[in-house]
């Protein structure tokens, strides 16, 4: 009986960190929100388990608008507001 209970113990002490790193693996709910200046704007992105799916911009001047994907695949981004006014995104220089 005793044998019984240290394999108990020590199997239960094993897995213990590998219930804890998949807690911190879990997708999360809430998104993640960073706020940045730029220029005369604020910048808000939001961001659900590190994608990108939509951007406020709150102008210092103007009602504040949203910014979002316009397909699930490119970073094309269109206006909520106007859906269908494109938002330009040329790629210049690309480094490799």
């Amino acid at each position: 009986m005793r044998t019984l209970n240290r394999l108990l113990l020590a199997s239960l002490l094993s897995v213990a960190p590998l219930v804890a790193m998949a807690a911190d693996d879990a997708p999360s709910a809430e998104p993640e929100v960073t706020i940045r200046q730029e220029g005369d704007k604020t910048i808000q992105e939001y961001r659900q388990n590190g994608f990108l799916y939509a951007i406020k911009v709150t102008p210092k001047v103007g009602k504040p608008y949203f910014l979002v994907r316009a397909d699930g695949t490119d970073a094309n981004y269109i206006r909520s507001d106007q859906p269908d006014m494109l938002i330009p995104a040329w790629k210049i220089f690309e480094w490799k």
